[in-house]
């Protein structure tokens, strides 16, 4: 997190939390929607619009965690920005050394490997669970053959319950 942002906490620690405005798509992208797009439905249906600010996703980037309930968020100055996730917290890029990178560019080391009934692939690593990349499917295949990778079967919507993330936070949400 950067310091900016903790100092920001510090000064305001009571800033209500922001719910439904931030998504994170299948690839790896951001959305940002307003109150006319949240009201033509959930995420997965009504994503918004693509940030392409190159220094505004680097700053979320930098800025995204989760909570202890597995609500990702990004942490935009004393205020918590709940993301709604498209179908999981972190998308996979893959190198052809085998490195495996989150969307936020950070290194991950593989635990786990979950192919779903819908044939998306999934890693758990030690930052957290994800989507691999649709782009990086010829990689995951290599390291699947070679032994690397034993997926195993899931069910789709057994992945939040199973690996702690909450898809949408606002509807989980008290009051």
């Amino acid at each position: 997190m950067d310091d900016i942002v903790r100092q920001a906490i510090a000064k305001w620690p009571h800033v209500p939390h922001c719910y439904g405005w931030l998504g994170l798509d299948a690839r790896g992208g951001w959305y940002m929607r307003d109150d006319r797009v949240q009201a033509q439905g959930p995420f997965r249906q009504a994503k918004g619009s693509l940030l392409r600010h190159e220094k505004l996703i680097e700053f979320i980037h930098r800025n995204y965690e989760r909570d202890a309930q597995g609500q990702w968020f990004f942490q935009n100055g004393p205020q918590r920005v709940y993301v709604e996730l498209e179908v999981a917290p972190l998308v996979w890029r893959l190198g052809a050394d085998g490195s495996v990178e989150a969307h936020t560019g950070r290194a991950a080391q593989v635990r786990g490997c979950y192919l779903d009934e819908l044939g998306h692939l999934y890693l758990d690593s030690d930052i957290g669970f994800g989507l691999v990349h649709s782009l990086d499917m010829g990689l995951a295949a290599e390291a699947v053959e070679s032994g690397r990778w034993k997926p195993e079967a899931v069910e789709s919507q057994a992945l939040p319950a199973r690996f702690g993330f909450v898809r949408s936070p606002g509807e989980t949400r008290a009051g």
